[in-house]
């Protein structure tokens, strides 16, 4: 089956780099670009991506214009910060179209300060990532956008690793953005929290994740991991109580 494989990015030419290399087999590749600064759009255009700019508004309204770009009807839909492995490049081109099934899920394998998460939650969280676009779509939420397909939906068996951030520096960066759009989502929704709640939540998310999720046995990385997601949840909610209590 002939494929589509649609990234929107913003100053990905770092993770580009590793990416796209991986995607030549398939028969297009669309880069939607929010304006970026650095290299994105020069190494998009090294590996013959079409490209179009487009100011982000969301990731859910910005995946439904790169899946509407498409010449095909089979959507790969990758972060740019994602790598295919080699067995799932294999398994996705020995698919035969025609067949019931309308989407994929794929296996997610997190990779954070160079530590591959083997272990727990992180190790392989499912995510549909291949579908026919006659079947479905990505839904218009700002974050946390998910497609919803009308059909049958299997599973691969293959992996993307899933590089994350750079570095600390590359986290922090992401950290604030993402806390933001998650506080004004809860905001819309009118969920709400006491500053109590919110700071006695630490302990909690950190036991979760790190036990729970058993990244305990991911390393001083899984540690580091868990450790900066119960603060992200902290935060998060800190930045709702802030919202419905403004100065």
């Amino acid at each position: 089956m002939r494929i589509s494989v649609v990234i929107i990015a913003k100053n990905e030419a770092f993770n580009l780099r590793k990416s796209l290399p991986k995607l030549s087999w398939c028969d297009e590749i669309i880069v939607v670009d929010d304006n970026s600064t650095d290299e994105t759009v020069e190494i998009a255009k090294s590996f013959a991506c079409k490209i179009w700019t487009r100011q982000f508004d969301g990731f859910g309204t910005q995946k439904r214009f790169a899946v509407s770009q498409a010449q095909n009807d089979w959507i790969l839909n990758i972060d740019a910060d994602e790598v295919l492995s080699d067995e799932l490049i294999q398994e996705i081109r020995n698919i035969k179209d025609g067949l019931e099934i309308r989407a994929y899920e794929i296996p997610v394998r997190h990779v954070f300060l160079g530590k591959v998460f083997k272990y727990g939650k992180e190790s392989r969280y499912k995510h549909l990532r291949l579908f026919n676009r006659l079947y479905g779509n990505f839904d218009e939420a700002t974050v946390h956008e998910k497609v919803h397909i009308d059909g049958k939906i299997s599973e691969l068996k293959g992996l993307i690793m899933h590089h994350s951030y750079r570095d600390l520096e590359h986290y922090f960066e992401k950290f604030n953005k993402y806390t933001e759009i998650g506080a004004e989502k809860l905001f819309k929704k009118g969920k709400n929290r006491s500053l109590i709640s919110c700071l006695a939540s630490f302990p909690v998310y950190f036991f979760k994740h790190y036990v729970i999720y058993r990244n305990f046995m991911n390393g001083w990385q899984g540690l580091v991991w868990s450790y900066l997601n119960a603060w992200y949840h902290t935060v998060k909610y800190l930045k709702l109580y802030a919202k419905k209590h403004p100065l």
